[in-house]
């Protein structure tokens, strides 16, 4: 597994990232093509996948089907330029309690 970072986003977000310096960068128009580029992306070894929450939204089961598999890559997802998305679980604090175990308080 590589040491990669890739984002999928709106063009916008996408291009934030690459200012800072990530690389791949894959902005996405549509559910369809965000699933594709997920699965390419997974296949191409990257450790890091950043998505947006309104993306991993849209292909919850197909995140849900790679994050149960391994812990690489690892899948996080971020708000996008209209801010964050109110839920009843944190994807980030899923992510953190699957790989080292622990469930954070708040």
């Amino acid at each position: 597994m590589s040491s990669q970072v890739a984002v999928m986003a709106d063009s916008d977000t996408v291009t934030g990232f690459k200012l800072g310096g990530v690389k791949e960068g894959y902005p996405i128009k549509d559910m369809e093509e965000a699933e594709k580029t997920l699965k390419e992306l997974v296949k191409k070894d990257f450790s890091i996948i950043i998505i947006t929450e309104k993306i991993a939204d849209g292909i919850r089961e197909t995140i849900d089907k790679f994050t149960k598999a391994s812990t690489l890559p690892m899948i996080i997802e971020i708000p996008d330029k209209t801010g964050s998305i109110k839920r009843e679980s944190d994807p980030m604090r899923e992510l953190i309690k699957r790989v080292i175990g622990v469930e954070m308080v708040k």
